[in-house]
């Protein structure tokens, strides 16, 4: 059996080693099942293997990556896997959206309404352009915070960022389809609104739905993946 052991490097080279091995993950770069051996990931990402041991260390509590026998692995995101996701996530996030109706600041979310109309428009003259599906997650990442602030309970919130490294990993995995973001676009204004308007219940509906619409993309695109 492989064991991982904590050791104490300098801050830096450690964050520089989890952050370049997590967005490789999470982007499909590294993918499922790849073997990361400590030397080989140091000389690559040119540092000692302390500060990449560290880093496993971080992605091994995340779920990210398995310690077995052959060493530490990428772990594979199957398709019983994005169902388990969208259970805790409706859960948690459908919580967290209901807290920021009632604690959120009108004005902050209404900029949010008019971010998500711009980006929709943008969307559906230029859906296709990688900078402008970039500029959209971006936006997506900025409402989520915004969010978990307003919902001010960092207990959720700890549980949440836990869930979105995993959900971003098969939004990677799933691709980007411009209808898709489209729609999406038009729900979290919806949420927006609803959090803006301090209308709890509409905000657990909106939330309820684009999560809905979220895992049936995912579902098909998982299915897809498995009879190409």
């Amino acid at each position: 059996m492989y064991t991982l052991s904590l050791m104490t490097e300098p801050k830096r080279a450690s964050d520089r080693a989890y952050q370049a091995l997590r967005t490789e993950i999470l982007d499909g770069s590294l993918a499922p099942a790849t073997v990361l051996l400590e030397v080989e990931q140091a000389d690559r990402l040119g540092m000692s293997r302390t500060p990449v041991r560290v880093a496993l260390n971080r992605l091994l509590a995340e779920g990210l990556v398995s310690a077995g026998g052959r060493g530490v692995t990428v772990t594979s995101v199957r398709a019983e896997d994005v169902e388990s996701f969208f259970e805790l996530r409706t859960c948690l996030e459908s919580h967290a959206a209901q807290l920021a109706a009632r604690r959120a600041t009108t004005e902050e979310f209404q900029r949010f309404v008019a971010e998500f109309h711009d980006a929709r428009d943008q969307l559906l003259v230029d859906g296709s352009a990688q900078q402008v599906i970039d500029d959209y997650f971006s936006l997506i990442r900025r409402f989520d915070d915004a969010i978990d602030a307003a919902a001010d309970n960092r207990y959720l919130v700890d549980a949440l960022t836990t869930l979105r490294t995993h959900v971003s990993r098969v939004r990677h995995m799933a691709g980007s389809a411009r209808a898709r973001l489209i729609t999406s676009a038009d729900e979290h204004a919806l949420i927006a609104e609803a959090i803006a308007q301090h209308d709890p219940v509409l905000a657990d509906h909106a939330t309820h739905v684009h999560l809905h619409n979220s895992l049936e993309h995912f579902r098909g695109a998982f299915a897809r993946r498995n009879t190409a």
